[in-house]
């Protein structure tokens, strides 16, 4: 799976977001400076944000941009949803919707499995586990493991 540059951006907006959350809202220039996001692709990613009431905008001089419910509620696949669309998907098919012949009739449990892994981890860190740098336990144990293939 690739993860595009418009979903890095969400999920960090949003942490930038999650950790500010006592101050009030958070204007998008300083989102895009403190993660070091172009400003006018910010604004887009905050319109699709707001269009799937993941965050509410409010205006005047003290305005600028909160989340619409708690962060503890918002999970990282919430966001990469909004912007991007579904998790996993191959050829933009559902994937009970796929089968495959011959040698390659198991791919469409290989995608399946894909998905759930995604899922697995996506929807169980939220936006606040992401904020205060505290991970599910099961994501940091899968991080280590992955780290210790590398070396």
């Amino acid at each position: 799976m690739r993860i595009s540059a418009k979903s890095d951006y969400a999920v960090r907006a949003m942490a930038e977001l999650a950790a500010a959350g006592a101050h009030g809202a958070v204007k998008a220039e300083q989102v895009a400076v403190a993660q070091d996001i172009p400003l006018n692709f910010l604004l887009g990613i905050l319109r699709e944000l707001r269009n799937s009431h993941l965050v509410r905008s409010q205006r005047g001089r003290e305005g600028g941009y909160v989340l619409s419910r708690p962060a503890a509620e918002i999970t990282l696949a919430d966001v990469i949803r909004a912007v991007d669309g579904p998790l996993a998907n191959v050829r933009d098919l559902s994937l009970t919707e796929l089968s495959y012949p011959g040698a390659a009739q198991s791919l469409r449990d290989v995608w399946m499995a894909v998905r759930g892994s995604l899922r697995e981890v996506l929807e169980n860190v939220t936006v606040a586990d992401l904020a205060s740098g505290r991970l599910p336990r099961n994501v940091k144990d899968l991080a280590a493991r992955h780290q210790a293939e590398r070396m």
